[in-house]
Order: C-alpha cells, then structure tokens, then sequence
C-alpha cells in the first residue's frame, strides 16, 4: 500500500495552535523518540498530510516512496525529524515525509530532535483542530485568571461560553473575599486562593457525595455554578450534570 490513502481532516496547523493556546517562551531542544501518534500537526505543509499523516497531495508521491525505500534500508527515519512540541502534542518542521512513512508502517515511535514551545493554555493530547475556538476561550480565562501551571494541564471545558462564567465567577469570588477583609493582592494571588479555597472544596464535596463521575474538576465546577445561578441562589446546590 502506498502513502495516499482517503485523507481525513488535514493536519492541524502549528501557526492555528500557537494563536489559540498563547506563546509563553520556548523551555529546551532535545532529542528524542516521539510518539507516533502524538504528531499531529505542522509548521507548513497543511496541504499536504492529514492529521494522521496520510498524504493528500498526489505530486509528492514520488518523493514518499523515495524516502520509503531509505527508510526499508536503514530500518527507522534517519535522520531525525525536526518537531515543536506543544504540550502533548508534535508539529513538524522538517520530516514530513518520514513522519508519514513511519506511521503508515505502524512505527510506534519516530526518532526527532524536539524544540518545546510553552503555552498558556494546554494542549492535551486529544486536542484537535475543531477545539482550537475553545482553547482560544481558555487562554482568555487564564489571562484573567492565571492559574498555577499543574492546574492547567488539567483544564477542559466543551464550550467557549463556559470559560467567561469561569472567569466571572473567580472575580466574583474575590469580590466577596475582599468584602469580607481579605482582599487579593493580584491576580495570580486570586487564581491560586480561588482554586484552593473555592474550587477544590466545592468539587471535594461533591465526588463525596458520587456527583460528577467522569468529569473533569472544572468542569464538575461549572455545572454546579450552572445550577446555582439558575436557581438564583448564593449558596451552592448539589448538582446532577
């Protein structure tokens, strides 16, 4: 079987990811054996590979089964691909064509040499280009709410709309904090408190009481503010999202 083979969505743009998640600096260069099926994206090729690196442009045939063969010779891409790394996921700079031949031969990891990117937001691994919006969303959230980095690798929410009830419901919580004589100092001073104080109690709470199974902290959080500002109520509610 050959590379080109019913393409599905392309592959998710690097520049696309970058916007929504934040640029926040650029951490090490290393290299490493990556995860197949963690590369998912890249730096300018868009047209020509799928999210699962299929090729889609039938002018580069030639050139897929040219590396094909280098590859049958030498057992593995060499030499390494060049990658960006954005949380879980990998965006290629130079490899395509490696890259697309070792996952359509099932290698379970590529040889590359990664530069990895930090992001405001966080890209798990199930991040595709259709949550790119919702990402955008939280990147907002987090500028007005910047939570702790091992907080953030755990932030999911389904709906762009959810991260601005978030983040004023954190501001919210503030407020009242400050009415009642402890005033935050920042905003990484409410984030942090927010969480602490507010989220993880309230969330500690219900998983007592077997509410939320399979959701996420945050998202177990939203639904209980949902309910409650339905209701109209100060206090919060046990919640059956």
């Amino acid at each position: 079987m050959r590379g080109i083979s019913r393409p599905g969505e392309p592959a998710m743009s690097y520049a696309d990811a970058v916007a929504a998640l934040g640029r926040d600096g650029d951490m090490v260069e290393y290299p490493d054996d990556v995860p197949a099926e963690r590369i998912v994206g890249t730096v300018g090729r868009g047209g020509d590979f799928d999210a699962e690196f299929r090729l889609c442009n039938r002018g580069l045939q030639g050139r897929w089964d040219a590396v094909a063969a280098e590859m049958d010779a030498h057992g593995s891409p060499v030499p390494r691909v060049q990658l960006i790394r954005l949380g879980e996921l990998y965006f290629v700079v130079d490899g395509h064509h490696r890259v697309s031949v070792a996952r359509h031969r099932g290698h379970a990891v590529v040889p590359a040499v990664v530069r990895w990117v930090c992001t405001t937001a966080y890209a798990m691994a199930c991040l595709r280009a259709a949550h790119l919006p919702n990402k955008a969303a939280e990147r907002e959230f987090l500028a007005r709410v910047p939570l702790p980095g091992d907080v953030r690798t755990r932030l999911w929410l389904d709906r762009a709309a959810d991260w601005l009830r978030l983040a004023d419901a954190a501001e919210a919580w503030g407020f009242r904090e400050a009415l009642r004589g402890n005033p935050v100092e920042d905003r990484h001073t409410l984030a942090t408190r927010w969480w602490e104080c507010e989220v993880v109690p309230l969330v500690t709470h219900l998983r007592g009481a077997g509410v939320g199974v399979g959701l996420r902290d945050v998202q177990l959080y939203v639904a209980a503010t949902v309910t409650r500002d339905r209701r109209g109520e100060s206090t919060w509610p046990t919640v059956h999202p």
